[in-house]
C-alpha cells in the first residue's frame, strides 16, 4: 500500500503511515482545494487495483478525508485532526469516496464521541432493550415467527435506533459484548413465552460479521441457550452476505456447527450484495429475506418486481423460506401473495413493540385485526 501511495503522488510530496492502516499525506504546493480532490481520485484508482498476494486477488477500498490550510487549521494537529474526521465521514458514506472537512462534521464527530462514550457504560446501566417484530404467513395471515430489534434507551432521551449506534458499537469494539447481551436476553424471553404457552416460534436476532468472527461464537451460543433452556429450533440467526462471504471456508464450520445445534439460518437483505448462487448452494441456510429497498418499488418499478420475482423463484428451487421485509402497503401484500412468497414483515403488519405488547399480539388473532 505505501508503495502504491509514494508512486501516486509528486516527489515534493510527503507520504508517511499514522499507524495501523491509517496513512496521512502531505501535499506541500497545490493551488487550489481541487487539485487535492484529482490526488485524492488518483490514490483510490491506485490502490482499488487488485493486489495478488499468494495466488490471490485482494480488494482493498480506501477513504480519503482532506484537510486544506488555512481554512481547517493553522497547525498540523488540528489540519490532521479535520482529515481524520473527514475521512470517518467518507466511511460513513459508504466507503472507497473522499470527503472534504467541513465545519458541520465537527459537530456530526463531537456527538460520535458522546456515544461511543456512553455506549461504553450502556449494559452495566441496563440501558438496552429489544422489540419485538412479527413475521407472517402470507397465505395463512398467522404469526410465524419474530425479529428482535435492539433499542438504547439514554436516560432523559428518546429511543437511539440500531443505525445509529451499531456502527459506532463495531468500530469501537464494544458490538460482541452488546451481541451477546441481545442472544441472552431473546433467549430468555422466547422461553418466557414458550413458558406462558403462548404461540411457539423462532425468534431472530441479526448478528455481524465481527461477531461471527469471533472467539468462542458457537460456544457461546451452546451456552446461553443450555442457560436460558431454551431449545435451538426457536433461535434463528438473521447474517448479512457480507458477514458471510468474510473467510468463507471459516464461515461454513461456524454455520454448520450451528446448524448442527439446531438453529435456524437465514440470509439477510438479499441481492444487496454481490449476490452469488454458490451461496445458496455452499452454505447450510434455512431461508432468504428479500430486501425492503426491492419491496418499496415492488408496485411501481419494473425492475425491482423482477428482482423479487426471482428471488421467490430461486428461494423456492433451493428449498429456503422465502420473507420479504420492508411490507407497508396492502398492494404489496397482494403482490407478494400473489408471487407466491412465502412470509412478509413490515409496518404493514405491525411495527416493533415491547415484549409484553408482542405477548398481547400473540395472545390475540393479529390476522382479524390487521388484515381484515
Amino acid at each position: 500500500m505505501a508503495e502504491r501511495l509514494v508512486a501516486s503522488v509528486r516527489s515534493s510530496d510527503t507520504v508517511s503511515r499514522q499507524g495501523g492502516d491509517e496513512f496521512v499525506i502531505l501535499l506541500s504546493t497545490i493551488a487550489q482545494a481541487e487539485d487535492a480532490a484529482l490526488g485524492a481520485n488518483k490514490i483510490l484508482i491506485a490502490l482499488g487495483r487488485s493486489h495478488h498476494v499468494e495466488q490471490h486477488d485482494l480488494q482493498i477500498t480506501v477513504s480519503v478525508g482532506i484537510g486544506i490550510y488555512p481554512d481547517d487549521g493553522t497547525d498540523a494537529e488540528t489540519l490532521v485532526k479535520n482529515a481524520d474526521i473527514a475521512m470517518l465521514n467518507a466511511k460513513d458514506s459508504g466507503r472507497n469516496n473522499y470527503q472534504f472537512f467541513k465545519p458541520e462534521m465537527n459537530e456530526h464527530a463531537l456527538e460520535r464521541q458522546s456515544l461511543e462514550s456512553d455506549l461504553r457504560h450502556a449494559l452495566d446501566r441496563r440501558e438496552f432493550m429489544l422489540h419485538y417484530q412479527p413475521k407472517m404467513d402470507l397465505a395463512t395471515r398467522a404469526i410465524t415467527g419474530a425479529e428482535a430489534l435492539i433499542r438504547w434507551r439514554q436516560p432523559g432521551r428518546e429511543l437511539v435506533l440500531p443505525e445509529t449506534f451499531i456502527p459506532i458499537a463495531e468500530r469501537c469494539g464494544y458490538i460482541v459484548p452488546i451481541g451477546q447481551w441481545v442472544l441472552r436476553e431473546a433467549c430468555r424471553q422466547t422461553q418466557s413465552w414458550l413458558d406462558a404457552k403462548l404461540t411457539p416460534m423462532p425468534v431472530a436476532i441479526n448478528v455481524s460479521a465481527v461477531e461471527l468472527r469471533s472467539k468462542g461464537f458457537v460456544q457461546g451460543v451452546h451456552a446461553i441457550l443450555r442457560e436460558t433452556g431454551v431449545d435451538p429450533r426457536f433461535l434463528e440467526f438473521e447474517l448479512t452476505e457480507t458477514a458471510i462471504t468474510q473467510n468463507p471456508k471459516s464461515t461454513i464450520v461456524v454455520l454448520q456447527a450451528l446448524k448442527d445445534m439446531g438453529v435456524q439460518l437465514t440470509l439477510d437483505d438479499f441481492g444487496t450484495g454481490f449476490s452469488s448462487l454458490s451461496y445458496l448452494k455452499g452454505f447450510p441456510l434455512d431461508a432468504l429475506k428479500i430486501d425492503k429497498s426491492f419491496v418499496r418499488g415492488l408496485c411501481t418499478n419494473a425492475g425491482d418486481s423482477n428482482i423479487v420475482s426471482a428471488v421467490i423463484s430461486m428461494g423456492r428451487s433451493f428449498g429456503l423460506r422465502v420473507i420479504a421485509e420492508g411490507v407497508e402497503t396492502r398492494e404489496q401484500f397482494l403482490e407478494l401473495k400473489a408471487q407466491r412468497c412465502a412470509e412478509g414483515q413490515g409496518y404493514y403488519f405491525q411495527r416493533p413493540v415491547a415484549a409484553s405488547e408482542f405477548a398481547q399480539l400473540l395472545e390475540s388473532d393479529l390476522s382479524t385485526t390487521v388484515l381484515a
